[in-house]
């Protein structure tokens, strides 16, 4: 494998990293890395604003890459190949990126390689944790995307579920913004949720008990605001209801998935932004276990969107030849499994 400076610009973080390959641990493989969050700018709208976004990814991104290989000792030259998130995400912030990339290839004179955003997660744990091999069951878990899928190798996916309305993290943040608890709002109902109790407010499960593996969480969010409006319980309490509702669906999903997984699946999986909530994994552990097999994490850094997973999935994908042109496009949605079956459900994401 090689050195890669990986670009990541998918939505409210800018980042760059430079990969080594051949890295054997986790502090070896990423030689240097930075991310700018945009949480403060886009704090006073309650979520993420794509033009907002994409400014702020032109006005850091250049010098961030200067920064982070001096912080490597490196220079663009010393480089194998340019590895930047191609899609999906927010267009014009993945344009920002992705352009910024082609444009670093054709100085330098090095290889492209146009990374899925879903497969920088799909492949972090493996970043982090040199003893997983393939296949193994994904639970991918974000604002945007909530699927599980077998993973057999680089480019090798076959989705077993998505949601057919919103995604967890979606929810989460929804949530938050109900309660009043701002922006980003995952990490503050998790933290809220650990006042309250989690049997105050009963709230549905939704598809539970359906025996379909899929996901549905806009029930859930709409449960949440009438039980605010009520004003009969704590908010705490309802966070924690929340997040114990979601949690059941979750575990529900992934149990029902693990027993429609091709045989020889080497551990369960979970990446994505909401994996880093600490609940969702000793939910994970236990039904892992149950299963016979271990769950796999990446650190929490690791979870949300950051330069490295880029990296590392372009190191991943030029150590089997693969490089893109320098034309290749940006792409808003570029689901893993391109030959999945249609999903019931207008807002199918993945």
């Amino acid at each position: 494998m090689a050195l890669i400076l990986g670009i990541e610009s998918s939505c409210d973080e800018t980042a760059a990293a430079v990969i080594d390959g051949n890295g054997t641990t986790l502090a070896a493989r990423i030689v240097a890395q930075r991310i700018a969050s945009q949480d403060d700018a886009h704090r006073p709208y309650g979520g993420v604003v794509p033009e907002i976004a994409a400014r702020a990814h032109v006005e850091v991104l250049a010098p961030m890459v200067e920064a982070v290989l001096a912080d490597a000792g490196l220079t663009l030259g010393d480089m194998d190949a340019i590895a930047a998130t191609a899609g999906p995400g927010l267009i014009g912030g993945v344009m920002v990126g992705l352009v910024t990339a082609k444009a670093l290839a054709m100085a330098a004179d090095k290889p492209l390689v146009a990374v899925n955003h879903l497969e920088g997660h799909a492949l972090s744990p493996r970043l982090a944790d040199p003893s997983l091999h393939y296949p193994y069951l994904l639970l991918l878990v974000s604002g945007g995307h909530c699927q599980i899928l077998e993973v057999a190798g680089v480019g090798q996916y076959r989705r077993l579920a998505t949601t057919i309305d919103d995604a967890l993290g979606e929810a989460f943040d929804k949530t938050a913004k109900i309660l009043g608890l701002g922006y980003p709002g995952g990490p503050a109902v998790e933290r809220l949720a650990r006042e309250g109790d989690a049997k105050a407010v009963p709230l549905p499960r939704p598809l539970v008990g359906s025996g379909e593996p899929h996901f549905s969480f806009a029930g859930l969010k709409s449960a949440v605001m009438r039980a605010k409006d009520a004003g009969i319980h704590t908010d705490a309490d309802i966070a924690a209801s929340f997040q114990q509702a979601a949690l059941d669906c979750v575990v529900d999903r992934t149990r029902i998935a693990l027993g429609a997984a091709a045989p020889g699946m080497t551990a369960l999986v979970v990446a994505g932004g909401v994996a880093a909530n600490a609940a969702l994994r000793g939910a994970l552990e236990a039904l892992a276990a149950d299963h016979g097999l271990p769950l796999v994490a990446p650190p929490p850094k690791l979870c949300t969107d950051n330069a490295a997973m880029i990296g590392w999935a372009g190191a991943e994908r030029f150590a089997l030849g693969y490089s893109d042109p320098l034309d290749v496009a940006a792409r808003p949605r570029w689901p893993l499994d391109a030959n999945a079956a249609p999903v019931r459900g207008a807002g199918v994401k993945g």
